[in-house]
């Protein structure tokens, strides 16, 4: 070999070998826990949600006591003086803008922006996503043993008080409570607990807590309010729906970290997830 193929090679040694170091730490940063993770988090995602939805539209419950139960609870925010619901919709229904932006919302609340938060949990704060993961599945339990024993009807069930149902205007797609029970995963009577609320609770904390400006600290804390504001304003959810979804969140929580004593390496939050599955 001449003398300037072997410079040349030497010189293409090192920077070979710092694109591999580069390669390496972009996969760590992606992949922190290397690609058999990744595959088993988003089987259990899918498979966790996949039960949760057909078992959700399986308990149906009945019409007749899901109506009942709404109109009890009607009749317990009227006793409490805040049955505010019909006017916080009317009050948002003078603004196209904000009905629309409110409808896009509470479709995409529980889809693309949690799942967009999930990935970012995994990829930047690895060590506190499994405990966001096993908040997640204690409360879609929770959620389904509230669907079986307390089947309630949502307000856009009842426009003799005035509601509407802002979200079918919005998507052009007319779900009522006749048609919607031929969707086996759909039930249109699991109202309580509001699990919009709860899953904007079960990132919104976790991102408060891990974000580190002020300004991104002080929207996710806002986020579970402005959810509690949109379920509203769509007619999909009653006030006492989303106390009940922050109670729902609360309790997962309170067992997530139950779990992260168990395997503390693991699943606590904010400590490093060695092993973590």
């Amino acid at each position: 070999m001449s003398a300037r193929p072997r410079l040349h090679a030497a010189l293409a040694r090192p920077t070979l070998t710092a694109t591999r170091a580069r390669l390496r730490s972009l996969q760590t940063r992606v992949l922190p826990r290397g690609w058999v993770d990744v595959v088993r988090q988003i089987l259990f995602f899918a498979g966790a949600y996949l039960a949760y939805s057909l078992v959700r539209g399986l308990v149906e419950g009945d019409a007749g006591a899901a109506f009942q139960h709404a109109r009890d609870f009607i009749q317990i925010e009227r006793t409490l003086h805040v049955f505010v619901e019909p006017s916080i919709q009317a009050w948002a229904s003078g603004s196209h803008l904000l009905m629309d932006f409110s409808s896009w919302l509470y479709v995409n609340a529980q889809s693309s922006i949690t799942i967009a938060a999930l990935v970012y949990l995994y990829v930047r704060h690895n060590r506190s996503f499994y405990f966001v993961r096993n908040m997640f599945a204690i409360a879609m339990l929770i959620a389904l043993v509230g669907y079986t024993v307390f089947p309630t009807a949502p307000p856009r069930f009842l426009p003799e008080w005035g509601f509407f149902d802002s979200v079918s205007d919005f998507t052009g797609v007319n779900v009522s409570h006749g048609s919607a029970s031929m969707n086996a995963l759909f039930n249109p009577y699991a109202a309580v607990p509001s699990m919009h609320v709860a899953f904007a609770l079960m990132i919104g904390w976790p991102l408060a807590t891990l974000s580190r400006t002020r300004v991104a600290r002080v929207l996710w804390r806002l986020y579970p309010l402005l959810i509690a504001f949109v379920i509203i304003a769509t007619a999909n959810h009653f006030l006492l729906d989303a106390l009940l979804g922050a109670l729902t969140a609360a309790a997962s929580a309170w067992g997530a970290r139950r779990l992260g004593e168990l395997r503390p390496a693991a699943w606590r939050f904010g400590h490093a997830a060695v092993g973590a599955g």
